[in-house]
């Protein structure tokens, strides 16, 4: 049987506040296996970012158990943390985070740097990279000379410079017009088919979850709905119509 890439159980964070102990996720259970393709999705202040950092492995759990590739990460350090992260997990950002003075291979090379690869072959890779996200041509553009959708592919790609198990994106259409997003969630789509890469769409919008095959809708810290993408499951209320899932 297969191991999950990801399994929570009974995850609850707390932050303190002014007001007293704020709880932002309420006991969250739930599995992801290698190569899946889901949507989390909720509201603004419903715990999905809260829930995104700790699978990023960008924070840890007040309690319960967290494991990445059947590795306990709840109780990681930092540096530990920051291991598990640079050698696993690709991360995808609504503003796309690209430093303006590099060019799209070097953006793309940077996290190689890290990783102790010659340049030679940091770049080779890049090169690679941005092949496969359909912009060989454009290598040596800097961002400012780039579109929208060309900044976010050159983003993808370098969250896929370490060849990670996990790619999570966070609102990763949210600043793309209609027809652009459409085309950047094709890529993420034939990424997964494809390579099998795991990816996870953070987001709110029901146009973004609808091209998953999965969809945790989360609301108040707690999963109220876990499964199909369906209409009904999309709809802004849907959860309350469907059993919660613990």
């Amino acid at each position: 049987m297969a191991t999950p890439l990801l399994a929570l159980d009974s995850i609850v964070k707390d932050y303190p506040s002014e007001a007293g102990t704020f709880r932002a996720l309420h006991g969250i259970s739930m599995t992801v296996m290698p190569g899946e393709l889901l949507a989390i999705m909720g509201p603004s202040g419903s715990g999905k970012s809260t829930l995104m950092n700790i699978i990023g492995a960008l924070d840890t759990p007040s309690s319960g158990r967290f494991h990445f590739a059947g590795e306990e990460t709840s109780t990681l350090s930092e540096p530990a943390l920051a291991a598990l992260r640079n050698r696993a997990i690709g991360f995808v950002f609504q503003q796309f985070n690209l430093l303006p003075r590099l060019t799209a291979r070097d953006n793309v090379a940077l996290p190689l740097i890290y990783a102790g690869l010659p340049r030679r072959d940091r770049l080779a890779r890049a090169n690679a990279l941005l092949a496969r996200v359909g912009l060989a041509e454009r290598t040596r553009s800097r961002p400012s000379q780039l579109s929208g959708g060309q900044q976010q592919r050159v983003a993808i790609a370098r969250a896929l410079a370490a060849d990670p198990r996990l790619l999570l994106a966070d609102e990763p259409t949210g600043a793309l017009d209609t027809r652009t997003g459409a085309e950047i969630l094709g890529l993420f789509k034939a990424l997964n088919r494809e390579a099998g890469v795991t990816v996870i769409l953070v987001t709110h919008d029901p146009g973004v979850a609808a091209a998953t095959d999965r969809v945790v809708r989360i609301q108040d810290g707690q999963i109220l709905y876990d499964g199909f993408p369906t209409p009904e499951a999309l709809a802004g209320a849907a959860g309350h119509h469907y059993d919660a899932v613990s």
